[in-house]
């Protein structure tokens, strides 16, 4: 600002110059019109005038620059000042803030955690009460003082027709074919049934080092005045199972109650509730296969999920066949009625209960089991009950209970079951059980045990296998089973008689197995075939049918499926023969399981 106000100036005087002078320094010489011109002095002067109060404005205005730096230059210092005061300041701050942070670390740290903590407490809590809602509005089981319970089952809806009439539900007695000649042959029945229709409910209860569990299920395939301890041991409402476990931490399980035998084959290890039960229809199950539904305490240990061995001791139990005997012997008799069991049936009264052990593999690919079954079956006997033919054992050869004893005879069997898969959707099983006295232990319900002529037990040799294929896919799953139970011959002839005794006997009469009978007289009897002392041999079957799922989701299970079998009873040749019976059966279901 100043140099352009003295730029200014100079070029002002400069100018004045210009026009008073020449420029060698003299003054310019002027015409006589200006020289006669007044004017033209007067006006110089009052530029000389001017210029002066310009000289003293542009004086005044340099003083006030002056001043004005001054000023700048005074800010300017205080300025330099201030911010070497902020920088002191700053460097003393963090020096300070240096001494204390090591004071204070800890408890910051300390701080952070608690929120960090008290966060994620916050999230887990709230998505713990999310899935509470979630639960509450669609449960899956149900908490109660510290237990878990899951309700199951399923509500079924079933049909069989039958061509050949057996007066059964939806459970086929196979042991119970009729002979050729059976009048029942001529008429074919049909029946429908919901009594399959299963309730269950599992209980589950955790500790630091032990799983425990109780489980219960029934259905209504019973009725009382039949019930027994033969195998399913079934009492209205239908008692199927109630265990309770204890299973520890370090492998070992111990189970007690009513459940599926040992003889069961399972899928998983020896888990209760993972039982590989063949995919039928018939309640009955499938010719050939083991099994049974009773009282049993199991212990278990689990060697790294790949072996496991197992012990129990069950109920037992003596199903017997025999024909032509005198009452020379005693098992059992009628249930006492004041002792809960049923009065209209027999039960076998047992010396100790049956002993199962297994072992258990799954190396990787299928899975595999043995075991073995130990019984032991006892009956009183009664010698001097036909007079002997030796007078001396008996008091004067007559008839008496003189000499009565207890016989007692081991029996038992080995079996083994296998199944392995194929491409993830293929099963195939095979069962097998061989033995003296484990009859009970098939779906035929073939017999245990006859007599011989002196009144002691004799135990039947028996054997059954099940072969079964199964094809899994998200929809459907489809089936074939074909099993067959065979059961031995074991008779005598009665010296004192003089008549066959016990089971299968080519002696026994079998010519009116093919001649109908009269019916009785009520009209809900048909006649019994007389001279038909058919004692069965074997009995066969083959099954067909499939499961559609319908939908199969977080709301349940909804299926159908149809099922076709085929069932043989062969008995044994006697005098008029080996008769036969067979019959045809197609089942359908429609069921809806619990999610």
């Amino acid at each position: 600002m100043r140099r352009v106000e003295k730029v200014f100036l100079a070029l002002l005087l400069n100018g004045s110059l210009v026009f008073g002078r020449n420029p060698d320094g003299t003054r310019a010489s002027t015409n006589k019109s200006e020289l006669s011109a007044p004017t033209v002095s007067s006006r110089l002067e009052q530029m000389e005038k001017a210029i002066h109060a310009l000289q003293q404005q542009i004086s005044q205005l340099q003083e006030q620059l002056t001043s004005r730096d001054s000023q700048v230059q005074q800010l300017q210092e205080q300025l330099t000042q201030t911010q070497a005061s902020i920088i002191q300041a700053g460097q003393d701050a963090r020096a300070a803030a240096a001494e204390a942070v090591p004071v204070q670390l800890d408890g910051v740290k300390h701080d952070v955690a608690d929120l960090r903590s008290a966060a994620t407490n916050s999230a887990l809590a709230l998505q713990e009460t999310q899935k509470s809602v979630k639960d509450l509005e669609s449960p899956y089981a149900l908490h109660f003082k510290g237990i878990t319970l899951t309700p199951g089952g399923f509500i079924a809806a079933e049909t069989v027709y039958r061509n050949r009439a057996l007066g059964a539900d939806i459970n086929t007695p196979f042991n119970g074919l009729n002979m050729p000649g059976s009048g029942q042959n001529a008429l074919s029945e049909f029946y429908g049934s919901g009594r399959q229709s299963r309730l269950s409910l599992l209980g589950e209860g955790k500790l630091k080092n032990v799983r425990m569990t109780g489980y219960y299920e029934a259905d209504f395939l019973s009725a009382a005045v039949t019930s027994n301890n033969n195998e399913s041991n079934s009492y209205s409402m239908r008692q199927r199972q109630l265990w309770g476990q204890a299973a520890f931490n370090n492998g070992i399980s111990i189970t007690g109650g009513q459940m599926w035998s040992l003889v069961t084959e399972t899928k998983k290890g020896v888990d209760n509730r993972t039982e590989a039960l063949p995919m039928a229809i018939d309640a009955q199950y499938s010719v050939g296969f083991g099994w049974a539904r009773q009282y049993g305490f199991r212990v278990v240990k689990d060697f790294n999920n790949h072996i496991w061995l197992a012990a129990s001791l069950e109920n037992p139990s003596t199903t017997f066949a025999a024909r032509g005997n005198a009452s020379n012997f005693a098992f059992g008799g009628p249930g006492n009625a004041a002792g809960l069991y049923n009065s209209t049936t027999n039960y076998s009264f047992n010396a100790t209960p049956d002993l199962i052990v297994k072992a258990v593999f799954e190396p990787g690919f299928g899975h595999y089991e043995v075991f073995g079954i130990f019984s032991r079956f006892r009956d009183r006997v009664y010698p001097c009950e036909e007079p002997p033919a030796d007078p001396s054992l008996c008091s004067g050869g007559i008839s008496s209970t003189q000499g009565a004893f207890n016989s007692s005879r081991n029996g038992g069997g080995v079996g083994a079951n296998a199944r392995v898969t194929f491409f993830k959707q293929i099963d195939f099983g095979l069962h097998g059980l061989m033995g003296n006295g484990v009859g009970r232990y098939g779906s035929a319900g073939l017999p245990d045990a006859t007599v011989n002529a002196d009144g002691t037990l004799a135990l039947l040799r028996s054997y059954q296998g099940l072969a079964t294929l199964e094809w899994h896919t998200p929809r459907i799953d489809v089936y074939l089973n074909g099993g067959e139970e065979y059961i031995g011959r074991r008779w005598q002839n009665d010296t004192v008689s003089n008549k066959p005794v016990g089971y299968g006997s080519p002696l026994f009469n079998t010519s009116g197995c093919y001649s109908e009978a009269f019916p009785g007289s009520n009209g809900f009897t048909f006649g019994g075939l007389s001279n038909c002392n058919a004692d069965t041999q074997s009995v066969i079957e083959g099954t067909f049918g499939f499961w559609i799922k319908l939908y199969n989701g977080s709301r349940g299970r909804l299926q159908f499926g149809p099922q076709y079998s085929y069932v043989s009873r062969n008995a044994w040749v006697g005098a008029g023969g080996s008769p036969h019976g067979i019959d045809n059966m197609a089942f359908t279901s429609f069921r809806y399981y619990l999610p």
